[in-house]
């Protein structure tokens, strides 16, 4: 479908002028090319074709304006004409003449006249119909370009216009890549040689619109800049091997699969503290299991937040796929000891790849929620905090600084969940849906089912497969199928999990149950984040049902497989296994509901099925595929005869697939009778007439015996014949998911073909990378908003999933998102903001290919197998969707219609390592798979000039396919490869070198080039010319089209075969016979190509390529056409003159040293001028024996470009290293252009007797750019320092970096006048003064103070007393400010994220929740960081304490290795590894050369030499220092270490430190630290050194051991040498004051003046003149500061050293020698294993002062021994409690009572705890106790810890040293006689800062303890006396925190030797007892006086009941006794007794 307008001229035109039009339809729009002062009118007379998705609607617009074209303003327009489409509709073809319309839509004179074809779609797709235009005035333009016609022509099936290479738009416009889109030009910077420019007859009329970057730059200027060069964007630059053309794609350069290979991994986890655990009084254990391994911590008793700090290490090797999918979990135990296995509290689990993908791949200090998988209805069960780190060979990580956790922790703001996890995650059901299978392999080879079939004759399917599936750590099997290929199961197996999970991959497997061992038949990986999106508008994960391909090891049944572990889904399956229906949901579970299960065991049910056309609709599809080529063939495949099969599912497969002829349409091939065939069989009829004859599949290759290319390589002889292969299959109709995906791969595709092209640029050095930046931006906005309008039309049909629908929306989403971006960014690229723009490119590029990967699969992949003898040798493997056809261009497959070459490769394990590197053979192949009803333009893609020959049967059918295509068009050439230089290749010899040589392959011939001895970086320099190189096809398409040329990169070696170093592709230059040999195109230049080896990059090669078109006379092509196909006659095919004679000459070899061999020709070897190189000689280091001997007499080589200097002689190694001549040079020719500079050579050797020389090393420096001596250019150089000054002064003005605390430097400059101020600043000239003023006046010091508190009262620490700091005091101040200083960067880089996220979505109308989530998590981290520096101003005025700086990493990192003059060069020997990483490369070290070299052009610029002081001897090296030995104090202070790998069973080490310098070998053993993996060293040593013979110092940590040798655990290595010899004075760090006493005592022996007068007299710098008022003038700087010191007896004495001070501070200001110097300093580095390369195994924290000899002694070293913990004893009165729940009924009463009792401890002193008496029988929670606790413990203040010595366990050799932090835990119990005592609260308090107590209990809430309010918070270590209530607090049934009970308190802190002064008692004991509590009586126990209690119990409560009982009695009495008195009484009376 397609509609072409023809547009024809415009005419009437006003004026004469440049004109262009431009054609717009939906949205895309083409410009003509350019034509050149027309007149009236314009003969554009140009064809543009759009092809479209859907039908064109009656109303949409077709637009075209036309332009006067202007070069460097934009264009101006002339009018428009528009026109509705209704018309074409329905006519289908319409010619048009109309005028145009201006702006203002009125008419104007001007016309335009075109004509319109529309295709519309009707089911089929025909060739268009060629003839149509035939008769336009194109046709006859054109006929001499017949090349150009066809760009035109619809029949060639144009690639879209969107889609083009800019290569071809340039042709399209006739050469002119100019479009103008108002104002924005879009250019083209083509390497030569890209543009592709027609016929030399169109170029020269249109030449001057081709305009080059830098003319357009000068223009702009020279027009005052009309044209922002900031807004010019660039289309493509691409590099050779791009496709220029459209029939043939890139071919994938990386041959190894990375897969499957095993490596090291290292997860190491601490486990520090858990909190809120549930559940009373427990005793908790952490177990840590990764994968299989188990770890568990030590038991802490009675405590719900127990401390543990224990450390962790798992080491693997296995391939990543599965490291990542390990299971991490944590789970917390009650109670675990030897005899039970203790129950599960909570556990918590989360995949290794989630850590891995987490910046620095680790959670440092976050909080694990803590979950009870056996009760998913309950809450939370505790929070664990963690550090979890995984780390790969090669990462290293970055552990954040750790110096006291003092920030209180925030719990839910630290979770361990990765960015975007919600906190409150849910429990949901994954339902995973297994339906059914087909296509399964026969697995059970057993000899019982061959002998039953051959007695029974039961044929049974011989496999009985299940489908296990794998899901965080957890199994799930469905039922076992007996005996079927085709198995259908049709249930579910249910998952229960926390959602969102912590685990990426489901792994469904398909197993063969078999009695012995079940197999694997095939794997599938579910990644859960390619079916679900977490955004607002996302998806939970849904898949399906959908079948899902599995590819594994080949089918060939035999006992053993080789590749089982491809069938387990480790590396690239090599076959099509299996196909599987499954299906994947998701259901959020309500908790609350009661009916639900709580268990998380899987559960395994029955699914409904589906219907069978629930995955689509049956279609059946055609696959097309000619091999024009194989070559490369491995010669050990060369004798037997060759063929090739293609498989697709198992179509084609020989062994079960269909081979024989199907009339029943199948399902699925297989020779398997089981299918139904009812659905297929309808279509049948329908579909298929009898037009094409129903045709047998051929899927294999006739086989064919190779010939001989050269010794390693054959070819099969497809020369004019090219066989083909095709076959039908039938699959559901998904095709529409390919086709989304193929859209967003081609997007991603030339977004990363372009970014190529910008780093190119950059590294290249061209101009305008930014342009380039911006054309792809734009290229990508449009591509994306391209995508949005294809896939909106898309109508949803019946098979859509609903995962079809929801990926849709959201790709829909991401690329409209995506669009608008590109858009924003284009406009803010910037040449300063370029790379940050870049890596924002990268990430829109990984977007887009994790977009693109389709996770539902339909058409298997394509396998192309090469059998030799019918054994399997290799394959390649071609993704469906890359060959897939759709009439849309953009959804068309990118290799689909088009000659790939594919590089065939072993399978499975066999292609690991060298063996894979080699090819086993390269095919061009065709391949075009699609719709079988859809296959009439199959052939389009192929070169022309062939007939089909077909198989008998299709003769006369005109669609039959062929069986293979006859070649009648054949074009010789000659092909010229110039073979400059290669570099930085791959040492392949034990030397250490290589004796390299390249093989060139191109079809079918190979040459080499000259070896090179004993060289990585040869310049060959040399033309290989291959003559008479055939090529079958158009000449036109060769010349766009040309074949890949293979470069091969050898070792010779003397005997057995040359080992293979390496593989680069290149694509030649063409010319064509009929043009002429001249600029731009030709001569072609010399280009750099990546070598590859395997999937590393192994060097670059300089070469150029041209392949040249011999013309022929008839009698030649038909004796050479001869010779090719009959071998028996093969006359020597002589070339006639009038062929040569086009060619540029070759010179016959021009040195004649060389023999024949030709050099490369002189208008493409680079450009040479002469260069001098200077050595600077120093020494060599550390050479390692050469065959075990020593060397002794060691000299260095030097070699470039073929000239070279030896250095002298060093007559004895051992005595002295160094070089006694130190300055050699020579001349050497190098190109003008620095890119092309060859590497310099270092060799070492030693000179033995008799002239022997052995190779010790070599190096080569890749770059000589580094030491290119460029003269300064006086002015720039002067403005330039200027601004330098100017920045610095503005920033110091402003406060900026440099307010560092004592001593601020401030530029004088008073507030009034600022901008004259300015000014003056401005002006430095040579005689102007800088002023820097540094200002310390105390009393302004406090105002500021003052005003910055700002009224608030706090409790003002009082200054610290000077004999009270130490060094350590200093040590953590200094922390303290870097993490200060950590966070402010952090917290500026948060803001600069977000400014630029709301830059880049201010032009944006949709936003995705992505954005809303990371800004909150933004906002979170803000928010955080000002909690957690609530008072950092306040910090700073509290202490002034002198600081030093502690680097977090290797000095050598933060001062460039110290190699500011002198260099060290790792000297190689060896072999390099066969594996990827080059972590060998340690192993290969042989010894370092340590030297300088300066490259400069030759004459000297004179400044140089005319210096005062000039030595001719050293030349450019004036003033270094000599390298006689010279003998050093060096004075190493070790600090701390942190995080050492463990190196006991215990998890922890015993560390000591161990030093070795030369002789010297301290070993620290007697002072190991027991059981501690951050030990606190504090220790310094002295050790007296003579460089340069010692000048390697080791500072290595050793674990102890009892038994057996100690273990190292990890050394770091310091070059001392390059630091005392560095510039930056790295012999002993410059403290930031001066001090003569004190903890800051100044510890050079030199003073400040002392060092400043050296300095600046080695610089030859005027000063210092120290003038009055403290100032000091340095080189025109003026520095001021204080003048007087303090001595101990606190006199002020005058000095100059502070103004000196001040001045090295700021000696990097220093015009010409400034550098900054190394300030007194920590510095943290790696300690490593050799047994464990690149993996951290910790780090250390110290620092090395070296002093030489022969100057003044240094005073004592400093003293940082570790301070010692300072004895406390903390008293704790408990006096009263309240309120505290009751737990006992009474016997008698029932009555609610407790007896209660306090219990306290101290923090990891359970076992020292501490009771009160039992106050009896509290009935309303009151207790009165007045007892005393009494807890002496060891303190660190500065690190808030308590410090606790003892035995881990009986079995201890000693004591181990805990820190734990200080908190006092006091506990309220209920007493029992009988059974164990009721825990009923508890409340835990930080000494260092508790809430203040309430006074009263009425005041003391729940709030207090919980931080819900603001309370005021104390420390005991400042208050030192604390009275009030706390509330204890427990949890209830429902996990919710419930005060239970208040206790009145009383803390009293003393130091020990105040505790000894005035003594207390224990409990009420003397001394300094407490009195008894005044308790009510009935706590005397009830059986002691049981009257006295009955009495209170009774009458306290029953008292009015009682007597009511009473006067009921009395009453009752009463009456009783009238009752029976009466009658008596009566008697009485009446008788009158």
């Amino acid at each position: 479908m397609a509609l072409v307008v023809h547009l024809k001229s415009a005419t009437d035109l006003r004026g004469r002028g440049d004109r262009i039009a431009k054609v717009a339809f939906r949205g895309l729009s083409f410009y003509t090319r350019v034509l050149e002062n027309c007149e009236n009118e314009a003969p554009f007379d140009e064809t543009f074709r759009w092809p479209i998705a859907s039908s064109i609607d009656v109303n949409e617009m077709l637009e075209i304006q036309v332009f006067n074209y202007s070069k460097v303003f934009s264009n101006r327009l002339i009018g428009t004409f528009q026109m509705v489409l209704q018309k074409v509709v329905e006519e289908g073809h319409l010619k048009v003449t109309d005028t145009l319309i201006d702006d203002n839509n009125a008419a104007i004179q001007t016309s335009v006249s075109i004509e319109i074809q529309y295709q519309a779609i009707d089911g089929t797709v025909g060739a268009w119909n060629d003839e149509e235009f035939q008769e336009s005035p194109s046709r006859t333009r054109s006929e001499g370009d017949p090349y150009e016609t066809d760009a035109l022509l619809p029949s060639s099936r144009r690639q879209s216009p969107s889609k083009a290479s800019a290569a071809e738009r340039a042709l399209r416009s006739k050469g002119k890549d100019k479009t103008n889109k108002a104002g924005k030009g879009v250019f083209s910077a083509m390497k030569l040689g890209k543009v592709r420019h027609p016929k030399d007859d169109h170029r020269k009329q249109d030449e001057p619109a081709v305009l080059e970057a830098e003319d357009l730059d000068r223009k702009a200027m020279r027009l005052g800049g009309g044209l922002d060069p900031d807004t010019i964007s660039l289309a493509s630059v691409t590099a050779v091997t791009t496709n220029v053309s459209n029939k043939r794609s890139k071919p994938d350069i990386k041959m190894e699969p990375s897969a499957g290979r095993p490596m090291d991994y290292q997860v190491s986890i601490t486990v520090i503290e858990a909190r809120q655990l549930v559940g009373l009084n427990m005793d908790p254990v952490v177990c840590v299991e990764v994968g299989d391994e188990k770890k568990y911590t030590s038991m802490k008793e009675s405590t719900n937040c127990p401390y543990y700090n224990e450390y962790f290490v798992f080491d693997f090797h296995v391939p990543p796929d599965v490291m990542f999918d390990k299971i991490i979990k944590l789970s917390v135990i009650h109670s675990k000891n030897l005899l039970r296995s203790g129950t599960l509290v909570g556990s918590f689990k989360m995949d290794v790849g989630t850590v891995y993908s987490q910046p620095e791949h680790q959670f440092h200090h976050k909080w694990a929620i803590l979950s009870d998988p056996e009760d998913i209805t309950a809450g939370l069960k505790g929070y664990l905090k963690v550090d979890v780190a995984v780390v790969g060979k090669g990462d290293n990580i970055k552990t954040p600084h750790k110096a006291n956790e003092t920030d209180e922790d925030d719990i839910e703001g630290n979770l361990l969940l990765p960015d975007g996890v919600p906190p409150e995650r849910q429990w949901a059901r994954f339902y995973i849906k297994i339906y059914r299978a087909e296509g399964l392999p026969r697995m059970n080879t057993s000899i019982m089912a061959n002998v039953k079939k051959a007695l029974i004759g039961e044929n049974k399917d011989l496999v009985d497969p299940y489908v296990q599936v794998v899901f965080a750590g957890q199994k799930g099997k469905t039922s076992v199928q007996k005996s079927s290929y085709e198995p259908f199961w049709n249930e579910q197996i249910v998952f229960t999990e926390m959602f969102p999970p912590l685990c990426k991959r489901i792994k469904v497997q398909i197993r063969d149950s078999d009695k012995v061992n079940d197999v694997a038949i095939g794997t599938h990986f579910i990644d859960l984040r390619k079916i679900s999106n977490e955004g607002d508008k996302g998806f939970l994960p849904t898949f399906g049902p959908a079948w899902v391909n599995m590819y594994g090891s080949t089918r060939n049944y035999t006992l053993m497989d080789e590749h089982q572990d491809l069938n387990e889904g480790l590396g690239e399956g090599v076959s099509f296994r299996a196909r599987l229906l499954l299906g994947l949901a998701v259901e959020i579970l309500d908790t609350s509901n009661p009916e639900l299960t709580s268990s998380t065991e899987v559960q395994v049910e029955l699914a409904t099925p589906v219907s069978d056309n629930c995955t689509g609709k049956m279609e059946e599809f055609f696959l097309f595929g000619s091999l024009l080529e194989a070559t490369m063939i491995d010669r050990k495949n060369g004798d037997k005869p060759i063929n090739f099969e293609v498989t697709i599912g198992n179509y084609g497969n020989e062994i079960d697939g269909m081979s024989k002829p199907v009339i029943r349409k199948k399902k699925e091939g297989g020779g398997d009778g089981n299918e139904e065939e009812s659905e297929l069989l309808q279509n049948e009829s329908e579909e298929e007439g009898g037009d094409e004859g129903e045709f047998i599949s051929v899927s294999v290759t006739p086989p064919m015996k190779p010939l001989v290319t050269d010794r390693n390589y054959f070819h099969l002889p497809y020369f004019d014949k090219k066989p083909c292969i095709y076959m039908k299959s039938w699959w559901q109709d998904q095709r529409r998911r390919l086709y989304n995906s193929n859209i967003m791969d081609k997007i991603a595709d030339k977004l990363e073909e372009g970014l190529n092209d910008v780093h190119e640029m950059i590294k290249t050095e061209k101009p305008h990378p930014e342009r380039r930046l911006r054309g792809v931006l734009e290229e990508l906005s449009s591509s994306c908003l391209r995508f949005v309008t294809l896939a909106n039309k898309e109508q949803g049909h019946s098979s859509r999933t609903r995962l079809d629908r929801e990926r849709l929306k959201s790709c829909m989403r991401e690329l409209e998102t995506m669009g608008q971006q590109a858009k924003t960014m284009r406009s803010q690229v910037k040449k300063t903001t370029i790379r940050d723009k870049l890596k924002q490119s990268q990430n829109f590029l990984q977007k887009l290919r994790f977009l693109a990967d389709e996770p539902q699969h339909s058409i298997p992949e394509v396998f192309i197998w090469m059998m030799s003898n019918n054994k399997r040798i290799a394959y390649a493997r071609i993704p469906s969707k890359d060959i897939l056809y759709s009439i849309v261009d953009e959804e068309t497959g990118k290799d689909c219609g088009k000659v790939k070459t594919v590089f065939l490769k072993l399978p499975g394990k066999r292609g690991f390592g060298p063996a894979g590197w080699t090819v086993q053979a390269k095919m061009e192949i065709y391949l075009w798979l699609g719709l079988n009803k859809q296959r009439k333009d199959y052939l389009g893609g192929l070169p022309c000039g062939f007939e089909e020959k077909k198989l008998p049967r299709g003769q006369g059918i005109p669609n039959f396919p062929p069986i293979c295509l006859l070649y009648t068009k054949k074009q010789v050439f000659q092909l010229r490869v110039h073979m400059y230089q290669a570099r930085s290749l791959f040492a392949a010899d034990s030397s250490g070198l290589s004796d390299p040589f390249a093989r060139v392959f191109f079809i079918t011939q190979s040459q080499c080039t000259e070896v090179l001895n004993e060289t990585l970086c040869p310049t060959w320099d040399q033309l290989l010319v291959f003559d008479n190189v055939e090529l079958y096809g158009e000449a036109h398409e060769m010349r766009d089209d040309p074949p890949i040329i293979v470069i091969e990169i050898y070792d010779q070696d003397t005997v057995g075969k040359a080992d293979f170093m390496g593989r680069t592709f290149a694509k030649p230059v063409v010319k064509m016979s009929d043009e002429e040999y001249c600029p731009p195109r030709f001569p072609p230049q010399l280009e750099y190509y990546q070598i590859y080896r395997g999937n590393s990059t192994a060097g670059d090669l300089l070469a150029a390529f041209e392949l040249l078109q011999l013309p022929y006379d008839d009698e030649e092509i038909r004796r050479a056409l001869r010779a090719a196909t009959d071998p028996s006659c093969i006359p020597q095919t002589k070339i006639g003159p009038a062929g040569k004679s086009d060619l540029p000459p070759i010179d016959g070899p021009t040195d004649l040293d060389r023999g024949p061999i030709l050099p490369v020709p002189l208008g493409i070897r680079p450009v040479l001028s002469k260069y001098r190189v200077e050595i600077l000689f120093w020494g060599l280091r550390d050479l390692k024996r050469v065959n075990l001997a020593q060397v002794d007499r060691p000299r260095v080589d030097i070699e470039c470009a073929g000239r070279g200097v030896q250095s002298s002689l060093i007559q004895n190694y051992k005595k002295n290293p160094n070089f006694s001549t130190l300055v050699k040079w020579f001349e050497v020719d190098l190109p003008e252009n620095e890119l092309l500079h060859p590497p310099l050579n270092i060799r070492v050797v030693d000179c033995r007797a008799f002239g022997r020389y052995t190779l010790v090393g070599s190096h080569a420096v890749n770059s000589l750019r580094k030491f290119i001596y460029r003269p300064p250019d006086k002015k720039a150089h002067h403005w330039s320092t200027a601004a330098k000054l100017m920045n610095a002064y503005v920033a110091l003005a402003n406060g900026g970096p440099c307010s560092s605390p004592a001593g601020e430097i401030v530029v004088n400059m008073e507030p009034e006048v600022p901008i004259k101020k300015m000014e003056t600043m401005v002006k430095l000239e040579a005689n102007s003064d800088a002023v820097v003023k540094v200002d310390v006046s105390e009393e302004e010091k406090e105002k500021k103070k003052k005003k910055k508190k700002g009224g608030i009262e706090e409790m003002e620490e009082e200054e610290p007393d000077e004999s009270m700091l130490d060094w350590w005091s200093k040590y953590f101040a200094s922390i303290e400010t870097m993490k200060e200083l950590l966070w402010q960067q952090e917290a500026a880089a948060v803001e600069a994220e977000e400014k630029e996220e709301m830059e880049l979505s201010d032009g944006l109308k949709v936003q995705g929740k992505t954005k809303e989530k990371n800004k909150v998590a933004k906002e979170d981290k803000k928010k955080k960081q000002q909690q957690q520096l609530p008072d950092a101003p306040e910090k700073k005025n509290k202490q002034k304490i002198d600081e030093l700086k502690v680097f977090p990493k290797e000095l050598e990192t933060e001062f460039d290795n110290f190699e500011d003059w002198l260099h060290t060069f790792n000297l190689f020997r060896g072999k390099i590894g066969d594996d990827d990483d080059n972590s060998a490369d340690e192993d290969r070290i042989v010894g370092r050369f340590k030297g300088s070299m300066c490259v400069y052009k030759v004459p000297l610029p004179e400044d140089v030499t005319k210096e005062a002081g000039y030595d001719p001897n050293f030349g450019m090296f004036q003033g270094i220092p000599s390298n006689d030995p010279i003998n050093v104090l060096v004075r190493v202070y070790v600090v701390r270490a942190t995080d050492l790998h463990p190196a006991d069973i215990n998890g922890k080490a015993d560390p000591y430190v161990v030093i070795k310098l030369g002789k010297t070998d301290i070993k620290d053993k007697e002072n190991y630290i027991s059981k501690q993996l951050n030990p606190v060293f504090g220790k310094s040593f002295d050790i007296e050194a003579t460089f340069p013979m010692e000048s390697m110092l080791t500072v290595a940590i050793y674990d102890w051991d009892l038994v057996g040798s100690d273990d190292l655990i990890g050394e770091t290595k310091i070059d001392l040498e390059n630091r005392y010899y560095s510039k930056h004075r790295a012999t002993c760090g410059i403290a930031q004051t001066y001090a003569i006493h004190g903890y800051n005592i100044w510890r050079d022996p030199q003073k400040p003046n002392q060092i400043l007068s050296k300095l600046c007299k080695e610089g030859k710098v005027d000063g210092p003149h120290y003038g009055p008022g403290g100032r000091v003038k340095v080189c025109n700087r003026v520095f001021m500061g204080p003048t007087d010191v303090e001595d101990e007896n606190g006199q002020k004495k005058q000095t100059d050293e502070h103004l000196a001070l001040t001045v090295l501070h700021h000696w990097e200001e220093i015009p010409r020698v400034g550098c900054k110097l190394v300030p007194e300093h920590v510095e943290t580095r790696p300690l490593l294993n050799p047994d464990k390369p690149g993996i951290e195994q910790g780090r250390l924290e110290m620092w090395v002062d070296m002093f030489p000899m022969d100057m003044p002694a240094p005073g004592p070293a400093i003293d940082i021994s570790p301070r010692k913990p300072k004895k406390y004893e903390l008293r704790v009165i408990v006096w009263n409690t309240d309120e505290v729940v009751l737990e006992d009924d009474d016997y008698f009463t029932g009555e609610k009572s407790s007896d209660i009792f306090v219990r306290g401890w101290l923090k990891g002193q359970q076992e020292d705890k501490q009771d009160t008496d039992v106050h009896y029988h509290s009935l309303t929670g009151e207790g009165n106790f007045n007892w005393r606790f009494i807890f002496p413990f060891d303190y660190l203040a500065a690190e808030e810890k308590i410090v606790i010595s003892k035995k881990e366990s009986m079995f201890s050799w000693d004591e181990t040293e805990y820190k734990i932090p200080a908190r006092l835990t006091l506990q309220v119990w209920d007493a029992d006689h009988f059974s164990a005592d009721d825990f009923l609260g508890g409340i835990e308090l930080d000494l260092n800062r508790f809430p203040r107590g309430a006074k009263t209990a009425k005041q003391c809430s729940m709030e207090l303890a919980t931080g819900e309010i603001e309370v005021p918070m104390v420390s005991i270590f400042k208050q030192k006396r604390v009275k009030g209530w706390w509330p204890f607090l427990a949890r209830d049934e429902n996990d919710e925190m419930e005060m239970t009970g208040k206790v009145e308190a009383e803390l009293h802190l003393l130091t020990a030797e105040e505790a000894e002064k005035s003594p207390a008692g224990l409990a009420r004991n003397e001394p300094d007892p407490l009195e008894k509590p005044n308790r009510p009586d009935t706590s005397f126990i009830w059986f002691l006086n049981p009257l006295k209690s009955i009495r209170y119990f009774i009458w306290h409560t029953y008292r009015w009941l009682l007597l009511k009982i009473l006067l009921l009695v009395l009453f009752l009495l009463m009456v009783g006794l009238f009752l029976y008195s009466m009658p008596g009484y009566m008697v009485k009376k009446l008788l009158g007794a």
